[in-house]
């Protein structure tokens, strides 16, 4: 997943559009390793020494890896998937939400002329 991930990171750097990973290494100095090797540049959080079951997961009640959520501009979970549901449809989801957190400052915007 990290070269698809890496391309939304490029294709969508002046959107609307943040990435965030959480590792679920337990050593600590893996994680590290990790974001080095595979060259990880959005933000990515260790899930603590209790790897899969640790305090992120856990709250987020993740139950396999990896599970994708795709989080709206307002906060809301629009689309959870357990395992990668294919490029094309995460890309199709992504880009239906950047487009509307667009529309809406754009009308925002308007609204202040």
């Amino acid at each position: 997943m990290f070269p698809h991930e890496r391309s939304l990171v490029e294709r969508l750097k002046d959107k609307p559009f943040n990435l965030i990973g959480v590792n679920s290494d337990k050593e600590k100095d893996t994680y590290f390793a990790g974001i080095k090797e595979h060259n990880i540049s959005w933000r990515s959080f260790w899930n603590g020494p209790k790897g899969t079951s640790g305090p992120i997961s856990t709250q987020w009640n993740v139950s396999g890896w990896p599970t994708l959520y795709v989080v709206d501009h307002k906060g809301v979970i629009r689309h959870k998937w357990l395992g990668n549901p294919g490029d094309e449809k995460l890309d199709e989801a992504i880009d239906a939400l950047v487009a509307e957190a667009e529309k809406e400052v754009r009308k925002d915007v308007k609204k202040g002329d």
